[in-house]
């Protein structure tokens, strides 16, 4: 079955960085597009980025553009996101997302948070 696991989260001081990871199973990863969301407490989900399947095309959320980096390792089946200059604003969970065959699967999650 699909399932996706991200790791990569923590603590990070403002202007730090970190790289999330989503590893993928159950699908073929390379012919699906992918996208990373987050939901900070008591606010909604929102989407962050998203990377179609071979990596060519990226979209970011006006929020992160310029500071964080959607990619994928089609060799690897995993999903990436580079975090640069992290403001206590990006402080959420974040997961990561696909869509196959109509179904939507998310990971469990990761926890990111940004403070001094």
């Amino acid at each position: 079955q699909v399932q996706l696991a991200e790791s990569g989260g923590g603590l990070v001081q403002p202007g730090g960085s970190l790289r999330l990871s989503c590893a993928a199973s159950g699908f073929t990863f390379s012919i699906y597009n992918m996208s990373w969301y987050r939901q900070a407490p008591g606010k909604e989900r929102e989407l962050v980025a998203k990377i179609s399947n071979t990596g060519g095309a990226t979209y970011y959320a006006d929020s992160v553009k310029g500071r964080f980096t959607i990619s994928r390792d089609n060799a690897k089946n995993t999903l990436y996101l580079q975090m640069n200059s992290l403001k206590p604003e990006d402080t959420a969970v974040y997961s990561c997302r696909t869509n196959v065959l109509g179904n939507l699967y998310w990971g469990q999650g990761t926890q990111v948070t940004v403070s001094s």
